[in-house]
């Protein structure tokens, strides 16, 4: 059923039948064929504002237009704060940046407000919509697919400078800065390192002098062994892994991992870097002042195989900085972001 209209002039006429003629509501709907409601709503509204009464033809009286007007401009305001925040940082990029933001969110805010937020015309965005890439976005995607296939390769955990590496590798002759670029616009960050480790509070026996004095590089295989150990955190505690490496290939020649963080943990690990390289000869072993390497246990083994004891001095890590670098990217590269539910999990995959 189409809804009645009625004119303005209408309204005005039947309110007045009521309020200045004396004629009950309940007459004057039966007489007009107008609902009760509608004609006591008639009435307020006339004896409200009679200039302003019944605008008809979806007009609005002025304070309606106003509280509309501030509704949209509240709504607009709205819209640009999310817009700032959802892009934040795109006042500092270049226009291909800011266009890229807008064909991405048009759907959700006008585009005439996300150009006013970002500083860029219509006419501007529009061209670029229908503007060829130029040879350097070309190449800038190409760059951008080589360093995404680096970054995944590396399981997320390159930075710029090794990503950059790789794509000079792949013979794409390009700077850092540019990696750097393409690596923020695509979101892609490596995994940041974690810091905190338990303490050793076992009593030192036997302090060496440090002998290897920083002096990492070695001529031979089995010149110089560099050791130390570090912790891996399970599911049901903490795993300890000790390493031993031969300075000349940096390659890890001895290793244990146990439970417990005990002389044996560190013994084991000489062990087997022993029994794989064979007895050595004038052999240079460091490692710090570590509860386990000054025990008698681990200072016998050394005696018995003919091994110098050297030991970095208390409390410094670059006496030992080859094998902080190792355990460094062992857990940035490999560790780093994994939950292992158990140690022999954690264990099969150290």
């Amino acid at each position: 059923m189409e809804r009645r209209k009625f004119s303005r002039e209408f309204k005005i006429e039947a309110a007045k039948l009521v309020s200045e003629r004396g004629v009950s509501v309940a007459q004057a709907s039966r007489d007009l064929d107008v609902h009760q409601t509608v004609l006591r709503k008639w009435v307020k509204e006339l004896s409200g504002s009679p200039q302003e009464a019944f605008p008809g033809h979806g007009q609005m009286k002025p304070e309606q237009q106003e509280i509309q007007r501030l509704r949209r401009e509240v709504a607009k305001l709205k819209a640009e704060r999310d817009i700032l925040k959802k892009g934040r940082g795109l006042l500092r990029e270049g226009l291909d940046m800011r266009f890229a933001f807008i064909a991405k969110h048009r759907g959700i805010w006008p585009v005439s407000w996300i150009c006013g937020a970002l500083g860029v015309s219509r006419s501007g965005f529009h061209a670029w919509l229908v503007r060829a890439p130029s040879a350097r976005a070309r190449s800038d995607v190409e760059v951008g697919n080589k360093i995404r296939a680096s970054f995944k390769l590396s399981d997320r955990t390159y930075g710029a400078r090794r990503v950059w590496h790789d794509v000079l590798a792949e013979g794409i002759s390009c700077g850092l800065h540019r990696i750097e670029r393409l690596m923020r616009q695509q979101g892609l960050r490596a995994r940041p390192r974690r810091r905190g480790l338990p303490k050793d509070h076992g009593e030192r026996s036997v302090i060496a002098d440090n002998v290897l004095d920083r002096q990492f590089v070695a001529d031979r295989p089995n010149q110089k062994w560099v050791a130390d150990f570090t912790y891996i955190w399970t599911a049901e505690g903490w795993l300890y892994v000790a390493a031993v490496i031969d300075l000349f290939s940096r390659r890890v020649v001895g290793w244990s991992m146990s439970a417990n963080m005990t002389a044996q943990l560190v013994t084991d690990a000489l062990i087997m870097a022993i029994w794989r390289r064979g007895k050595p000869d004038a052999l240079l072993h460091h490692s710090d002042q570590g509860s386990q390497y000054t025990s008698e246990q681990f200072q016998r083994l050394m005696k018995d195989n003919g091994v110098t004891c050297s030991m970095s001095r208390s409390g410094n890590c670059w006496d030992n900085a080859a094998m902080e670098s190792f355990f460094s990217s062992l857990k940035t590269e490999r560790i780093r972001g994994k939950v292992y539910r158990s140690r022999d999990q954690a264990r099969a995959d150290v």
